[in-house]
């Protein structure tokens, strides 16, 4: 059976900025779709990230440092709890779809060392996987196509509705629906066993990061350095932009170009 057949789960954030190793979770989101695309299960999160949110980032995700404050949960306990519930999705097997996975998942490796906590990786025991990412497959199957993108891009794209973009819950359920899409109009994606399409965008996100690094060194930034790691950056590296570096805005956004320490995010 293909993997766009069965259920999907998704994850994505809200955050403060673009780097993940500075940057905090301020909203989060972990949603099942069955395979008509129904959502069938939930959990969401508002955090009080412990740090002041740029207003760039509010203006983004509509969450402000007072909002926050008032009605968020202790970020420790919410980072356990986010991370918990992203290593059971993995370890029951279901692919779970992260529109950019190395920033969100690296990010969320960043709050757990902040915090001690036990992250993803250790918690099952290697690289997370099933992983799809939208961002990565997209590019990889149709690499020449101009345009951006973003998530509201890749839902123009592929047919899918987007009706609150930036909330992490909307984001999460759409990036699902776009993937759905996007293996139904490439077969051979998505009819690919969930452990060779893991390779397939290790490869390909090392790619695009190598294609990226050296057009910002012919354009912009000599010294530009792009990380290759996938799905998750080692905590050992400092990373530089990761993908389409105009296309993003603080809190996770897009906006141009990003500092070489983020990874950033496409919404």
């Amino acid at each position: 059976m293909s993997w766009i057949t069965g259920p999907l789960a998704a994850f994505d954030l809200e955050t403060t900025g673009t780097d993940i190793e500075t940057d905090r979770i301020v909203t989060a989101a972990v949603v099942r779709l069955e395979p008509d695309g129904a959502v069938s299960a939930e959990r969401t999160w508002l955090l009080d990230p412990g740090v002041a949110i740029p207003e760039q980032a509010s203006a983004i995700h509509g969450i402000s440092t007072d909002h926050a404050r008032e009605h968020g949960v202790p970020p420790s306990s919410a980072v356990e709890d986010i991370t918990r519930a992203v290593a059971e999705v993995l370890r029951s097997g279901t692919p779970l779809v992260v529109m950019n996975a190395r920033y969100d998942l690296s990010l969320l490796d960043r709050e757990c060392q902040r915090y001690g906590l036990e992250p993803v990786t250790e918690r099952l025991g290697g690289v997370p996987s099933p992983v799809v990412d939208p961002l990565v497959l997209d590019k990889h199957v149709d690499k020449y196509r101009r345009g951006k993108r973003a998530l509201h891009a890749l839902c123009a794209h592929y047919g899918v509705s987007l009706d609150d973009a930036h909330d992490a819950r909307a984001d999460a359920v759409a990036a699902a629906r776009v993937v759905r899409r996007m293996g139904e109009k490439y077969q051979r994606v998505g009819t690919m066993p969930l452990t060779d399409l893991h390779e397939l965008q290790v490869r390909a996100a090392a790619e695009q990061a190598a294609s990226l690094q050296a057009y910002l060194r012919r354009t912009t930034d000599p010294a530009a350095v792009v990380e290759p790691a996938w799905p998750v950056v080692p905590r050992s590296r400092r990373s530089g932009p990761a993908e389409a570096p105009r296309e993003r805005e603080p809190g996770g956004r897009a906006a141009a170009p990003l500092s070489r320490t983020a990874p950033g995010h496409v919404p």
